[in-house]
């Protein structure tokens, strides 16, 4: 199965921000700092995957 580039980046960019947006309302609010946290996660997470280079595909015999 051939994913595109980018399929693993916004995986990763979801569940960064799915767990840190979880950890910012476990108090019930959600503050100015912790959605830029949460902003800086995702952006983290999609472009530090995108950058990373898939594994290349064994050759097929």
């Amino acid at each position: 199965m051939k994913l595109p580039r980018y399929a693993k980046a916004i995986v990763a960019a979801v569940v960064a921000g799915a767990g840190s947006l979880a950890t910012a309302l476990n108090d019930g609010t959600l503050t100015a700092a912790e959605g830029v946290t949460v902003v800086l996660a995702v952006l983290t997470a999609l472009g530090f995957t995108w950058a990373v280079p898939n594994r290349p595909q064994p050759p097929e015999a």
